[in-house]
């Protein structure tokens, strides 16, 4: 059977009528209705109740719609196989700003050295929202999200990683306490922050939300999703953040910058790969992900 009339099924469904299915399928409405009478006449039942305000799916049309949504599947994931043959390798890579100024530049060098055939790589960097969605619009073959506990990746196929540790951190001639600090301390100065969907940000709301606090009772809060510019304003002096332990190591080794430790406030964060399911079985992607691994000096699950 011809895939495009179980398409058709599936689009009158999920958009509720004919007229809106036959413009997103670019046919006339009269077509939509021929391909429906098609099916029911090929499978023998009522697939769609008309006689109401609103389309209804029998018992046997909840049946075909299943399948059909499996089926178009597979043809999907069948075409975007053959396609790879024909196409040059190519891993469209997706993270946080953070994963990507740590460990980035390793996992692409480490991929380029033993990677067994030539790819193109394209990389991006996003909020964990953001990277998301893009693998599920198969704009991206891999990402790295950080987020807070309860975050839904049932989705994807995933590979957890070491969680993060966020610390808040200042430059020494500010003099403050270290390493455990009264949060009131805290909000005398002004706050540098990661943008709304960031997960640093959502952790540090959290705190603050569990103490009855808010970030608006900080001197001030400035955001921003420059990681560069932050850290360089907090060695000048220009205030604190909550920022990945792991991106200012360097500073805190060699004590341009100071760590700071609320009692019981949240400060770690999960970290994990995610991929298309069903596409974990890729020999190109096995590799990028076993680099990964390897980079954050870790077994790798291949």
């Amino acid at each position: 059977m011809d895939t495009r009339y179980l398409k058709t099924l599936v689009t009158v469904v999920e958009t509720g009528s004919f007229s809106k299915a036959a413009k997103s399928l670019h046919l006339t409405q009269s077509a939509v209705s021929q391909r429906i009478k098609y099916l029911e006449d090929a499978f023998g039942y009522v697939l769609l109740e008309r006689s109401g305000v609103a389309l209804r799916v029998t018992s046997p049309g909840g049946i075909v719609l299943e399948e059909a949504r499996r089926m178009l599947d597979i043809e999907a994931s069948m075409l975007r196989k053959l396609k790879r043959i024909k196409e040059r390798q190519k891993v469209s890579f997706c993270c946080t700003p953070t994963f990507g100024t740590v460990y980035l530049p390793g996992v692409l060098n480490r991929f380029m050295l033993e990677s067994g055939s030539p790819a193109d790589l394209k990389f991006l960097l996003h909020s964990p929202d953001q990277a998301l969605e893009g693998i599920m619009r198969q704009e991206f073959d891999i990402a790295i999200v950080e987020h807070c506990e309860g975050a839904d990746l049932s989705l994807f196929k995933t590979y957890p990683l070491p969680q993060d540790e966020l610390v808040f951190v200042s430059a020494p001639k500010l003099g403050l306490p270290a390493p455990e600090i009264d949060l009131n301390l805290l909000f005398g100065m002004c706050l540098f922050a990661r943008k709304e969907g960031c997960s640093s940000r959502q952790l540090i709301t959290r705190g603050l939300t569990e103490r009855g606090r808010k970030l608006d009772d900080f001197a001030g809060v400035i955001t921003s999703d420059d990681l560069r510019l932050t850290c360089q304003t907090i060695l000048s002096g220009g205030g604190i953040s909550f920022l990945s332990k792991s991106l200012v190591c360097e500073y805190l080794q060699t004590g341009q910058m100071v760590a700071h430790y609320v009692k019981d406030f949240p400060q770690t964060r999960k970290r994990t790969i995610v991929l298309e399911k069903g596409r974990e079985e890729e020999p190109l992607l096995q590799d990028f992900v076993r680099c990964i691994f390897n980079v954050m000096d870790v077994p790798s699950p291949f």
